[in-house]
């Protein structure tokens, strides 16, 4: 039974790779970056055989505990490590409970995050190659540590299946993900200045850390080398006590989460009258609009691109003020118009199924062109021209005002007649609705990447004008050329949005079916 459950997960995700080529090139890429990133870790391990015995033990407990930590923590954020075959599909069948956590077990494990974290944890033995009895030692509590990762992050996934099935637990998640993601880069310049000034309490956190279930049983080899056997076993101990409770809180929460299944809640209580429908005049676009702006307004996956505009100018003043230089604040008009006017590419692949209503009822392919844009406008219009000019205020650079407008109106119209163009034409692999928002299948975040990379591309060439009249006007301080630049992106934009509508709705009209299509196949 185990046999076929592992053979059933492979079989999933062939079905699912076969039905794209992009996707299983995309998988290809990520296999090839996953061992670059193997072949790194390894190099590192190494190197560190030759530092001192104590440090390298800090390192290995401290990096071991991380590891865990980060698998442990992994499914309060996302939906799990690897769901290709989701437990509560399989509720249905007579699968003995041992049996089926054995098969999650090692399908986890045959992962490529599995497998590229197995062969690190075992790497680990090349710190201690040197003494080939501790190498030993290492290479079984590396497979011991490689197991918890796995463990932690089914149990913990299962503990949470029927808390994280609401939609504010969803909202949650996105917050909790997004922040730390786009505040990462001064996150990582913190956490490097503290470690240049409190490297000597490395060896004191690391001592503490190895009386954790996290770093225990990577504390175990350092232990040995440093002639302290007694500490290394009661580690030992601590370790596989850790992976043997997990398993049984696993199995409980599984046995448990399968037997009472948790229910997709929606936002809790009921909302009155008809919302947006009743701002939007009853025109097939005013329609599409308002059910879009309800969308933006509730649906967690769209939340996740709301979420990150705030934090732009955030982000922005930090390395500016870092540099005692805060003209480096007029970017955030463009970046954020660059941001929201492409945040509809991906609309039509949101509606999932549901866009069957808009063939059904017979939706012009431009209605619903003009209707996701109208919606989309409503907040992204105020919100680029309100932050380019509070970047100016800030900056205090009001000469700059009119090109940096036309910059930022540009980058946003132009970003809305690309998404308009696209999106009309090919569906992306997007969670479903109702899904983590950072749920994807294997290769199709990699795919949709790269199509954005294409766009951004082609956004930035078609903006060109605007830019380089804005830029000669700050160079040069000929306030005309600014203006011109604030006339040429308004304008300009203005008519590749009307282009890019009719031509997307065009499109969309001749190709709706096989969209649907596309849309089906990633159910």
């Amino acid at each position: 039974m185990v046999a076929h459950l592992v053979r059933l997960r492979f079989r999933l995700l062939i079905n699912g790779l076969t039905r794209s080529p992009w996707q299983a090139v995309a998988v290809i890429l990520g296999v090839f970056y996953a061992l670059i990133l193997l072949v790194l870790v390894i190099a590192g391990l190494f190197s560190i055989s030759f530092i001192p015995t104590e440090v390298g033990r800090s390192i290995s407990v401290l990096g071991g505990a991380v590891l865990v930590l980060g698998w442990t923590v992994l499914p309060l954020l996302s939906s799990g490590v690897d769901e290709t075959v989701e437990p509560s599909k399989l509720a249905t069948f007579p699968i003995p409970i041992n049996t089926l956590v054995l098969a999650l077990g090692v399908s986890g494990l045959l992962g490529v995050p599995g497998v590229v974290t197995t062969l690190i944890a075992i790497a680990t033995g090349l710190v201690w190659w040197q003494t080939p009895l501790i190498a030993v030692v290492a290479i079984a509590c590396g497979a011991v540590g490689a197991a918890t990762c796995i463990v932690g992050s089914r149990m913990l996934a299962a503990l949470t299946a029927r808390v994280s099935s609401g939609r504010r637990a969803r909202e949650a998640k996105t917050v909790l993900v997004i922040i730390p993601l786009v505040l990462l880069g001064p996150a990582i310049l913190g956490v490097s200045s503290l470690f240049r000034e409190f490297s000597d309490l490395f060896p004191t956190v690391a001592g503490v850390v190895a009386w954790t279930p996290l770093g225990a049983i990577w504390a175990v080899p350092g232990d040995l080398a440093l002639g302290n056997p007694g500490h290394a076993a009661l580690h030992a101990l601590i370790g596989l006590a850790t992976l043997a409770i997990s398993v049984l809180v696993w199995r409980w929460a599984l046995d448990r989460a399968l037997e009472r299944p948790g229910r997709t809640t929606s936002a809790g209580g009921s909302h009155r009258g008809l919302g947006w429908f009743t701002v939007f005049p009853g025109t097939p676009s005013g329609a599409v609009a308002a059910r879009a702006l309800t969308y933006w307004a509730r649906d967690p996956r769209y939340t996740q691109s709301l979420i990150s505009i705030p934090l732009v100018p955030a982000l922005v003043f930090f390395y500016s003020g870092a540099s005692g230089d805060l003209t480096g604040l007029l970017f955030v008009g463009p970046i954020v118009a660059v941001l929201l006017g492409m945040s509809i590419y991906t609309d039509v692949s949101y509606d999932n199924t549901a866009f069957t209503l808009h063939l059904q009822t017979g939706v012009s392919g431009r209605d619903d062109r003009w209707g996701r844009v109208l919606a989309l406008s409503v907040f992204a219009l105020p919100t680029t021209i309100i932050l380019t000019v509070a970047s100016i205020w800030v900056s205090d650079s009001w000469e700059r005002l009119a090109g940096l407008l036309g910059i930022s109106l540009g980058l946003l119209l132009t970003g809305f007649a690309l998404s308009s163009l696209i999106s009309g034409r090919f569906a992306f692999s997007v969670p479903a609705p109702g899904d983590n928002p950072f749920k994807s299948r294997p290769g199709g975040g990699f795919t949709l990447m790269l199509s954005m990379v294409a766009s951004w591309s082609a956004l930035a060439i078609l903006a060109l004008p605007e830019m380089v009249l804005a830029l000669l006007s700050f160079a040069t301080d000929q306030p005309i050329l600014g203006w011109l630049a604030l006339v040429i992106g308004a304008g300009k934009g203005a008519g590749l949005l009307a282009i890019g509508v009719h031509w997307g709705g065009k499109i969309l009209d001749d190709h709706g079916a096989e969209l649907l299509v596309q849309l089906q196949r990633q159910k």
